[in-house]
């Protein structure tokens, strides 16, 4: 954990220290020295620093409304709490960009200014993942020179240090590449169709990291390597971090490792003429989409699905971030966002005056349960309440799956609603705005996967599946 050498200070003269309001922060433990520690770190991923506090810090966040002064929250907390105490970790909040005041109105300002700045969003969960893959085939080199010998991360650290950009750069975009078009041969090495007849109208995959994740995108991606070049791809994703309430667009490209899809920005023209008085608030918030992954991770499987075409460009695309219908009858959440039907609308009415072939991909991950997801019951092992609790997520998936697969969205939000979306579905919406976009009567599914994390705390399920 790394913390400031020097404290930041306490300004008492400074309103939003006097009456702390704290943002949207997300808490997990961490621990140094045989000591445990709350990590707080920014919900919305704007700012970049992380908070490292006392557990007990977890009875004052609370009190930090932007209402309460500093005193009285000291009163209300008590338990030994001192103003010094408090006054410590609002400087720190503060410093990280964890109050709303000055210092993360600067934050905010400047991720804004780079965004519009930009032609294009550079890669980072890709950037990532390619990276990764360059330090493991390091280490593997490493490895291959002496069976018997360790090889430590450090050695693995120095010698990608020791790469240029340049090389780092090439070797990863070739490693990238390459485990794609393995992880596509592998899943379609026996299957009875490895290859669509033609190209679908929409697609189903995950947004999950790829080492989760992998066998569905590959299923979907790996059937389009010989079907029709999409003129342009609309990749519908769900908002995990943003501020939106509703619908939010994207009026940029994305970059991946492998190169830049570019935004269509005949597209978006016409969808903003469709939208009407609904085209500003649609593009709104479209800075949820800087630290959004859930677009991003499907850019190296579209080009390398299609590639580049005559004149070297990789097919355009148009991304949006749906917000969950059940929440609110598919109305914003707060009344001020776009809701789903007037996008429905005008992207039905847009394809259908757009010329050529459009591709929609729902960007779509199912049930996340789990300790780390507030049940109390174990996902992994072989008791029989760690069966049984796998046993009634796959069932329920399957039987919301199936509404899906019958072309039934408006049943599959009820039921969800009825339930109370129990096991977490986080992409309900961009799969209910699929299959009304394009009146889907059917939906055909090719694959599902319940992937669970190395601890067992975890579990996400996916699928594959594809609107012909």
């Amino acid at each position: 954990m790394n913390q400031p050498t020097t404290p930041p200070p306490f300004d008492a003269s400074a309103a939003h220290h006097q009456r702390p309001k704290l943002r949207p922060v997300r808490g997990f433990p961490a621990q140094q020295n045989g000591q445990n520690y709350l990590g707080l770190s920014d919900a919305r991923q704007i700012s970049d620093r992380v908070v490292f506090t006392l557990p007990q810090a977890q009875a004052i966040l609370p009190h930090m409304n932007g209402e309460k002064a500093v005193d009285e929250i000291v009163t209300e907390v008590g338990h030994g709490l001192t103003r010094e105490m408090l006054e410590g970790l609002i400087a720190q909040l503060d410093d990280a960009g964890l109050l709303e005041g000055p210092t993360f109105d600067a934050m905010l300002s400047e991720m804004r200014s780079e965004y519009d700045s930009a032609a294009f969003l550079p890669p980072a969960s890709t950037a990532h993942f390619a990276d990764a893959l360059v330090a493991d085939f390091i280490a593997r080199e490493l490895q291959s020179g002496d069976a018997e010998a360790k090889v430590t991360q450090q050695q693995v650290q120095e010698r990608v240090a020791a790469l240029s950009e340049q090389e780092k750069t090439e070797r990863g975009v070739k490693h990238l590449d390459d485990i794609l078009g393995q992880w596509m041969d592998h899943v379609l090495e026996k299957a009875e169709k490895p290859s669509f007849d033609q190209l679908p109208r929409a697609i189903v995959a995950p947004h999950l990291d790829y080492p989760r994740g992998w066998m569905n995108y590959a299923h979907v991606y790996g059937r389009m390597r010989v079907a029709d070049r999409p003129d342009r791809i609309i990749i519908l994703g769900t908002n995990h971090f943003g501020m939106s309430t509703g619908v939010c667009g994207c009026d940029k490209g994305f970059a991946s490792p492998l190169g830049v899809c570019e935004v269509d920005g005949e597209f978006l023209d016409l969808l903003k003429q469709e939208l009407g008085e609904h085209a500003g608030t649609y593009l709104e918030n479209r800075y949820d989409h800087e630290r959004e992954h859930s677009i991003e991770l499907h850019l190296p499987w579209i080009q390398k699905a299609f590639g580049k075409d005559e004149s070297g460009q990789y097919p355009k695309v148009l991304a949006a971030l749906v917000h969950d219908p059940v929440a609110n009858n598919g109305e914003s959440y707060d009344g001020n966002g776009l809701g789903i039907q007037p996008f429905i609308d005008a992207m039905k009415s847009a394809i259908e005056k757009a010329p050529g072939r459009t591709l929609i991909i729902a960007s779509a991950d199912l049930s996340h349960v789990g300790r780390s997801f507030g049940d109390q019951r174990s996902i992994v092992g072989e008791d029989p309440d760690a069966q049984a609790f796998r046993n009634e997520i796959v069932q329920h998936d399957q039987e919301m799956l199936k509404l899906v697969c019958e072309g039934k969205p408006e049943e599959l939000v009820a039921s969800m609603a009825w339930m109370q979306n129990k096991t977490r579905w986080c992409s309900i919406g961009n799969l209910f705005a699929t299959l009304k976009i394009l009146d889907a009567e059917q939906v055909e599914m090719l694959n599902y996967v319940a992937a669970a994390d190395q601890q067992g705390v975890a579990m996400v399920t996916s699928c594959a599946a594809y609107v012909a």
